[in-house]
């Protein structure tokens, strides 16, 4: 999480620490993170998929703005750009 909050600060010229979200996806687009700092300490949520891949706003200058309704739809594997429920597990085991 240090190396995320890290590359906040260096690389995009942000404050890791001002409490805002930033959401960082994995390479093969089934894993994102999440890192904020809640007043306390640094806070990381992070989820994969187990089927499908989160959509992805197209970034310039490697830094996206999103909505919390965007960000809702992503997290639940719901593309956003025309909102519409995915894969669901049936099973649990």
């Amino acid at each position: 999480m240090r190396s995320l909050a890290l590359q906040v600060q260096q690389s995009f010229g942000r404050d890791p620490f001002a409490g805002d979200l930033y959401i960082f996806r994995g390479r093969r687009g089934d894993l994102c993170k999440i890192i904020w700092h809640d007043g306390v300490g640094m806070s990381l949520y992070a989820k994969r998929l187990e089927r499908g891949k989160y959509i992805w706003p197209s970034a310039v200058d490697g830094v996206i703005a999103i909505s919390p309704s965007q960000m809702a739809c992503m997290l639940e594997a719901i593309d956003w750009r025309n909102p519409q429920a995915t894969w669901r597990p049936t099973l649990a085991g």
